[in-house]
Formats: C-alpha cells, structure tokens, sequence
C-alpha cells in the first residue's frame, strides 16, 4: 500500500492539471489516473519534476510532472527562454536552434518549442524534418546562436522522449547555466505561465543548406584521402536504425569519397517505434543483427550503425576467422585515438599542444597510447558536455586531436561540441580503408594496439530498477558501495579508492587522502586494485539503472600471449560480478 500522506501529496499535485490551462485530453487522463483505485500510475506520473541530468530532460512520454508532454517541454522551454533573456540581455535578438529525431512526437515537442521561443521574442532556426544531434551543436556554432534544443531521448526505448538544451559553444549546458534554468524552469508553477502564442515571423525554416556547410566542414577532418581513394569501392553497410542518419551518413560517406554504401532497407524506414527492434541501441548486439545479415549476403568488409539521433556509433567487422564480432564503446575509442594520434604524427601535425580527452569510466588504454606519444590528456566526468568544457577552455591554446567516452561516442572534430556518429562513421570506414593499405583489417589494427600498448577488456553491466522504489534501490546501493567499500576485488587488494561525490581519494598503499581535481561533484565512485583492474559505478542519469564498469589489463608481447590474455580476462570479470554481488 502507498503511503497515504505521499498519495495525498500527489493527488493535489495532480489536481493542478485539472484547471482550465490545460488541454481536454490531458484533464481527461488526470481524471482518469486519480479515479484508479491502484494509485501506482498516478504516483510514477506525478511523484517528482523531470529534471536536466547528464542528457537533459528525458523520460517517458504521458501525462504529469513526471513525464515527456507538452507542458513539461513547454516549462523547460519557457524557463530557458526567461534565462536567455536576462543572461544576453544586451542582444538585440536572441537566437537559438531546434531540431528533432525520428521519435513519436519529436516534431509536435519542436514545434511547440519553436512557438514558445518565438513568443517571448527569440529568433529561432527550426529545422524542417528530423536532423542528428551533432547538426544541431555545429548549427548553433555556425549561426551564432546563444542556445538551441534538440527533441530526442537518444538510444531509449520508443516509450521515452527528451530535450536536450545547448548554450552558445555547441555544447550541452553546464554548472552555472543548467542550474540557474533550473531555477528558471522551477518558477513555471502552472501552465499559465508558458507562453504558447508563437510567432511566425521570428521562426525560419532550415534545412539542407545546413547539411551542405555540415557535411562539407567534416570532409576536412579526413587524414587519408589517398587511402580512400584506393579503396572507394570497400563494402559497408549502414545502417540508421530508423533514426535520422538515414540520408545524411551515406551522403557523408559519399563526401568524403566511399562509393559502396549498402543500406538494411527494413531500418531505412524511419520510424519512432523502431519496428525491428526492440531498444534502437547500437550497443545491443539485437539492434545490429540484420546489419550483419547484409554483411554477410553481401560479403562487406565493415558494419556501421548509428542511434536514432546520430550520435553513437556502433560497428561490426570481422575477426581473424571471418566472423563477425561487434566492436564496443572502448574498442572503437582505442581505434579512433591511435588513428588519430598516429596519422597526425605522420602528416607533422604534434607540435606539443595537442590533447586528448576521455571520460573517467572510458578505457585507460587510451591514457596509455596517450602518454607514449606525449599527448596530453584529460579524463572528465559522464556525459559530453564535460568533454565539450575541456574543449572550450583549451580553444584558442591547444589542439583538440578528438574524445570520447565508452558509451559509443566520440568526436573526431572541434567545430561539434557533442559526439558525432555522422563523422565517427566517416573516419571508422576511413581508418578501415587506411588499414586495408598496410594489408590490415580493423580487426588486426585493434589486435597490433593490444600488442603494443597493452590488452585491456571493459565490461559495462546495467541493473535497472524501474520507477519510485528502484531509485530508492539505487541509493541504498551507492550508499552501501560507499559506506562500506571493498577491501578487495576478485582476489586482489584495492590499493586506491576515489569518491566522487566528496571530491577525495584514498591510496591504501601510501596511507593517505588525495583530493580530486574536478569542476563540481559527481555520485561515482571508483576503485583500483593491485593487478590494475579499475571498477567504476555510477547511477545513470538519463535511465533507471545502476552501472557498473568493470576494465582489466594484461601485458602481452605475443599473439599467443595475446590470445591467453583473452580468456584470463573473460574469467577475471566473472570473478569481479561476484565480488560486487551483480
């Protein structure tokens, strides 16, 4: 049974929404909800306030204070609006860009911000069908914008949507400016309060003169033209998992000069209900399955995948055997930095200014190839709004060589502020074809990088707890996790321990407390052991679920080392799953 004063609580909550500011069909379904005898519909609808986390707003489409509708769209977009206003006051227009993914309502939620922006007086650039998140970054930068929002909840299942709020750099919003349209957004009490009456006049239509700009800019990021015009004719398939690469990725590729696109027709088809899938996630080996079905019956040498909103990549190629093996997150982020980092020493372009950036659960093999070719580094929080702070502090002073983070993001260009699947598809088929001139397959590329710097497997495990009470659980769990820590780790001593929501560390072996070097706290916590396994848990901030990141190193000098180191790895991640108890 629900406790009865938090039911109550809810209840009068809800029965805000009754009042004559909202529409027909939304009062009817409160209606509905406080009449239900079972108040766990009415609790999860109404028991919180969406609120910006590392992905912005997001959540499940419905009515309430809790879901994805068009009065929590309009509050966010009529508290930025107030924010805008008074941060650029001494603009004679505000300006700001909107775009879209393929999701159910994406469009109806943009166009509703489009009309609330322009109400209070800001220019707005609304794109005129569904574009990927990294267009929207490059778009806001290009135009001279001061904000933009892109309407997608990324790689979440069809019931959820999102809103993805930028500032002036292309980047998503950090500490001052989420808090203080937070603050903004907090002070919407009612529908009354947002500004629905758009006007026209204050909103232009954008569309493939962007594309044009965008697509051209990324052709400039190519290292080796002369390897892809060697290889023009490589077979890849893509594939946009119904979303918003569809057109622009194969085009992309074409730019930058690869002419054997073979598309997955079936996921062609844009759709927000992801019909041949069931969680349009690259990372999920279902969601690239009829990709490598082409592959196969085409007898192509690459897979490339991208999420509804084009910015994680995915990919697929094939093993020493010819078969066909996923790459992840920290696999494609090793290719990219030694792709870069190598190419940029061969064409004369490390000048001792160049840096690299990563997000602290990402691989430290990255840190490795790093640091052995004298690039600096920077490890950052979740999210690519962090990576996207380092890159604007440094601009002007250093060179960005690229970043990335383990969840199958990266970026390979400064001109983008968020990750890029449209350019990361471009340069994975480019490092492919590059590999292909040495004699090499990307699968050897990846084998020759464990060789030299080292093998490393990272392991993500996701325990999802759904609702009210599961984000109880998770606390508890992180409580528990940091209250108690562990002592060892499937069999070795934890020699250092980093908490970073006290911004302190701990080193066993030294007997002494580090602090941490960080722009604000995070709830993540870390711990390293003697044999060099790094663990990481974090409670996800845009999904209902508890991640824990699991990475081990080994030392090999030779295949057969290499291929030992494998099979100890796969046995050393099960013992971790049951130290941690997951």
């Amino acid at each position: 049974m629900a406790n009865e004063e938090l039911v109550n609580l809810i209840r009068n909550k809800a029965n805000v929404w009754l009042g004559k500011n909202y529409d027909a069909e939304t009062r009817e379904e409160v209606k509905r909800m406080l009449e239900n005898e079972d108040p766990t519909e009415l609790i999860e609808s109404f028991y919180k306030d969406l609120e910006f986390g590392t992905g912005g707003l997001r959540g499940i489409m419905g009515v309430g204070s809790n879901r994805m509708n068009k009065y929590t769209v309009g509050a966010a977009t009529q508290g930025l609006s107030n924010y805008l206003k008074k941060e650029f006051a001494d603009l004679e227009q505000i300006k700001v860009v909107i775009g879209h993914d393929c999701r159910n309502n994406s469009r109806k939620f943009a166009e509703i911000s489009a009309d609330i922006f322009s109400a209070n007086g800001i220019k707005v650039y609304l794109f005129e069908n569904l574009r990927p998140t990294p267009e929207v970054s490059y778009t806001i930068r290009k135009l001279g914008c001061q904000s933009g929002v892109i309407l997608t909840a990324s790689h979440n299942p069809k019931e959820y949507n999102g809103y993805k709020a930028y500032w002036d750099d292309g980047a998503q919003m950090i500490n001052p400016h989420d808090k203080n349209t937070i603050a903004e957004v907090n002070k919407i009490k009612n529908a009354g309060n947002i500004n629905f009456k758009g006007n026209k006049e204050l909103i232009e239509i954008i569309g493939s003169e962007i594309d044009k700009q965008y697509i051209h800019d990324l052709t400039t990021i190519s290292l080796s033209p002369e390897a892809i015009a060697r290889h023009k004719d490589m077979k890849i398939v893509y594939t946009p998992i119904h979303g918003t690469g569809v057109h622009i990725i194969p085009e992309s590729l074409a730019a930058f000069g690869f002419k054997n696109i073979i598309h997955v027709p079936e996921q062609d088809v844009v759709s927000g209900d992801f019909p041949t899938v069931i969680s349009p996630n690259p990372e999920e080996p279902a969601a690239l399955a009829l990709a490598v079905a082409k592959a196969k019956e085409t007898d192509a040498e690459l897979v490339l995948a991208s999420d509804p909103d084009g910015d994680r990549v995915g990919a697929a190629i094939k093993d020493d055997k010819g078969e066909w093996i996923l790459v992840n997150g920290n696999q494609t982020a090793i290719l990219f930095v030694y792709y870069l980092i190598t190419r940029w020493k061969e064409l004369g372009k490390l000048k001792g200014k160049e840096y690299i950036v990563k997000t602290i659960v990402t691989t430290e093999t990255i840190r490795t190839i790093a640091e052995k070719n004298g690039v600096e580094l920077y490890d950052v929080y979740t999210g690519f709004k962090w990576i996207a702070n380092v890159m604007r502090a440094n601009e002007g002073k250093k060179s960005y060589i690229g970043g990335g983070e383990e969840s199958y993001g990266f970026l390979c260009e400064d001109f983008v502020r968020d990750k890029d699947a449209v350019s990361a598809c471009c340069i994975l088929a480019e490092i492919a074809a590059w590999a292909k001139d040495q004699g090499l397959s990307l699968y050897d590329v990846l084998q020759k990088i464990y060789l030299e710097y080292g093998y490393s497997k990272e392991v993500g495990i996701s325990v999802v707890k759904k609702g009210k009470s599961g984000a109880e659980e998770i606390e508890a769990m992180m409580k528990r996790f940091r209250e108690n820590p562990p002592t060892e780790i499937a069999g070795s001593k934890v020699t250092l321990l980093y908490d970073y929501v006290s911004l302190k560390g701990y080193s066993y072996i030294d007997n002494e407390t580090i602090t941490l070097d960080m722009p604000t706290t995070s709830n993540v916590l870390q711990y390293y052991t003697e044999d060099n396994t790094k663990v990481s848990i974090r409670p996800s901030g845009t999904e209902p679920k508890i991640k824990f990141y699991c990475e081990v190193h080994y030392k090999v000098s030779t295949p057969e080392e290499l291929e030992k180191a494998k099979i100890q790895a796969e046995e050393k991640i099960e013992q971790i799953k049951q130290s941690l108890g997951i």
